[in-house]
């Protein structure tokens, strides 16, 4: 699927749009619900960007192209976006993805800012052409495995399905709670039903399962069948990746879906913007907004402010270490992080949180990094 242009304002000022390609999964395979609230944060900044004047006078516009959760799809919708001239590349959600747009993108000198993939290799060298919003997997995958430490956890098991972005995941945990004593049991779902993850998990006697899998399946009957499973009653699920942030987990699982921990990039209190900003996302969505539709905003910010330093053309590489943006979650700057091969905003917020069985439209802080 191909989107036209956006029309994110009606107040637009004169003269030829500064264009930016937004890649977003809004069809499946992609985690559609990420890529509708991504969209929603990409195009409520245009829309307060062109209020504000637009870019040296000229409307911003977004160019919309369905990524689907395919990397081959979204490296040719980079070489379509770059053929009709975009000024840079924003979005993207899906890490394995977000891998194959920022390799073109860096190929062909488009600036990209990755706005919520997390995998730490998005290129295989150092680049100058792109850089992330959303902190490195490392970083908040380190985090997640101090939270699962620190609740009593040393014998953690994984069920995981193939992937570059799931192995990575495997290897930061093992490599972390190694050394602190904690030991980590893959869970083949290549080779597992969901029942045999149950029986596999009696036999490990394993205190916590990490669901390093899809959404919504094989997550959710994952969870429904240890629910369900008397032997099973003490184990802690968890979900690194974020799976129960969206309102759809809530609505397929219902009470099986709270207290399941996972990550989410928020800070305690948002910004006096990212107040303003929520507000608006809330009545754009008719729901609750996730930190994805605040990263959606936080690239568009991000982009005009580079944009609007250069010229209204293209961004630069070299506005990225520059850049001293006020975002919804905090001031972004960038900077070179060891490990990282694109310019990353090291200090972005990560909080460990779930759904409160009492109340599974409420979210609970249960740790911070």
């Amino acid at each position: 699927m191909n989107t036209s242009p956006s029309q994110p304002g009606v107040d637009r000022p004169g003269g030829p749009p500064v264009r930016i390609g937004a890649l977003v999964p809004l069809t499946r395979p992609g985690w559609v619900e990420a890529g509708r609230h991504l969209l929603a944060g990409l195009e409520l900044g245009v829309r307060e960007v062109n209020h504000a004047g637009g870019i040296a006078g000229r409307p911003l516009e977004l160019v919309v192209r369905d990524t689907a959760a395919d990397a081959r799809r979204a490296a040719a919708a980079v070489d379509e976006l770059a053929r009709l001239g975009v000024a840079a590349l924003a979005g993207e959600y899906h890490s394995v993805v977000a891998r194959a747009v920022a390799a073109r993108a860096d190929a062909l000198g488009l600036p990209f800012l990755c706005s919520s993939a997390v995998l730490d290799a998005l290129t295989e060298q150092p680049t100058e052409w792109v850089a992330r919003l959303a902190p490195a997997q490392s970083r908040g995958w380190r985090i997640y495995a101090d939270f699962l430490l620190g609740a009593g956890h040393t014998r953690i098991a994984v069920a995981v399905e193939p992937s570059v972005y799931w192995a990575s995941g495997v290897r930061i945990l093992r490599d972390h709670l190694a050394p602190r004593g904690g030991t980590v049991v893959e869970l083949d779902m290549s080779a597992l039903a969901p029942t045999g993850v149950c029986d596999a998990l009696a036999d490990n006697r394993a205190t916590a399962l990490l669901l390093l899998v899809g959404h919504p399946e094989p997550a959710v009957s994952i969870v429904t069948s240890v629910r369900s499973d008397q032997r099973l009653a003490d184990l802690m699920i968890g979900a690194p990746a974020g799976q129960p942030e969206f309102a759809e987990w809530a609505t397929l699982l219902g009470a099986d879906g709270a207290a399941i921990p996972f990550l989410r990039y928020l800070p305690e209190r948002l910004t006096p913007l990212g107040a303003r900003v929520g507000k608006a996302l809330r009545e754009r969505l008719a729901e609750a907004p996730s930190f994805v539709a605040f990263e959606g905003y936080d690239t568009v910010a991000v982009l005009a402010d580079v944009l609007r330093s250069h010229g209204a053309d293209q961004a630069r590489t070299a506005e990225w270490p520059r850049v001293a943006v006020e975002g919804t979650r905090g001031q972004i700057r960038f900077s070179r992080t060891p490990g990282i091969s694109v310019w990353q905003w090291v200090w972005a917020p990560i909080q460990v949180v779930d759904r409160d069985p009492a109340a599974p439209d409420r979210f609970r802080v249960l740790h911070s990094g």
